[in-house]
């Protein structure tokens, strides 16, 4: 049997694990805390991640904070080359889950019998980070991929073609960082291996890779998102299944459609045909005017659509037309590296 000398001593060593793992969740708390607000903007996270360091900090008792004057720590110091690998905000996210987690799980296990109420609460607050983790993950993807649709003005469609991956790559060498793929001739199989591979050659070139109306080969391909038209799935169901880590844009040629896109939380539109265009035979052309009016008020990313050529850039860039989405002109180009680089070129020059 433990004599109280010994027994006081193992309460010592307890305390001071209770203490050290405390001051770990705390710090982990704030980290994912501040990228909340600085980096994500999301009120809701940043008032919950508050809360559980206000709470973690009411119950870390003085006799706690107390017991790292007894006992020396060796160990103290020590760091690991992984802390010296993380490049990313999403590896911070994850190693700061972790550590918030994993020192949870001993503020649990060693408060057990001494205070049971304080292992409630870490057990508690630990399932709650494993579900908050997976949410910041997803809406710091979701901000890059926001970022590259607010930061590049052209947006290419494909169309099918025996050389497509070959096309695809030139154009994203070129510098375009937003493709649409949309599906033709053959099986699902065939589209979900195409689709794979588009989405490998888009992320090795930090591009967006969109799919357009099929729901389930964007989720089987991992897209970036999904572009959908009128007659579509509607995109609050789109939202659901998807997730928000996932972007999607909605197809819209009236007042109408793009107020309830803008209700339904899209994250661009695609509007009209502009011109008169081959891809939409049967599409009424909206004109310029017409857009500008529908377009006036917009505060999201909105890409021209229809019948845009190289020549008629420059046009659209005196009205006001900042980004534009083109299919035949580089789908069907001699040289689409060449010509990819000549309309980005076109875009950025400002009139």
């Amino acid at each position: 049997m433990l004599n109280s000398n010994n027994k006081e001593a193992e309460d010592l060593r307890i305390y001071q694990i209770i203490d050290a793992n405390l001051d770990r969740a705390r710090e982990g708390l704030r980290v994912l805390e501040d990228w909340s607000r600085f980096g994500l903007g999301k009120n809701k996270y940043v008032e919950k991640i508050k809360n559980f360091r206000q709470t973690l900090g009411k119950n870390h008792l003085e006799v706690y904070k107390q017991s790292r004057n007894h006992i020396e720590d060796k160990c103290k110091g020590l760091t690991h080359q992984e802390q010296f690998n993380r490049k990313t905000s999403e590896q911070i996210i994850s190693s700061n889950s972790a550590r918030v987690q994993e020192a949870l799980r001993v503020i649990e296990e060693f408060s057990r019998l001494q205070n049971h109420e304080l292992s409630k609460i870490a057990s508690e607050i630990r399932y709650e980070i494993y579900t908050i983790e997976i949410d910041l993950l997803s809406y710091s993807k979701f901000r890059k991929s926001e970022e590259i649709l607010k930061e590049n003005d052209l947006y290419v469609i494909t169309d099918q073609k025996d050389n497509l991956l070959e096309i695809i790559e030139d154009i994203l060498i070129a510098g375009v960082r937003i493709i649409q793929h949309r599906f033709k001739t053959g099986t699902d199989q065939d589209h979900l291996q195409e689709a794979i591979q588009i989405k490998n050659l888009c992320k090795r070139y930090n591009s967006l890779f969109i799919v357009n109306d099929r729901l389930d080969i964007a989720l089987a391909s991992n897209a970036d998102g999904i572009h959908l038209g009128q007659d579509d799935l509607d995109l609050k169901t789109a939202r659901k299944l998807l997730g928000y880590s996932k972007i999607v844009g909605i197809s819209a040629n009236n007042a109408i459609d793009i107020s309830n896109a803008l209700k339904e939380g899209c994250d661009y539109i695609g509007i009209g045909p502009v011109f008169e265009t081959t891809t939409k035979k049967n599409k009424v052309p909206l004109g310029i005017e017409y857009i500008k009016t529908l377009t006036k008020d917009l505060n999201i990313p909105w890409f021209a659509i229809g019948g845009i050529k190289s020549n008629n850039i420059s046009y659209l860039k005196r009205n006001g037309f900042k980004k534009v989405a083109l299919v035949s002109e580089l789908m069907n180009s001699e040289d689409p590296k060449e010509d990819a680089m000549m309309i980005l070129k076109k875009l950025s020059h400002e009139n």
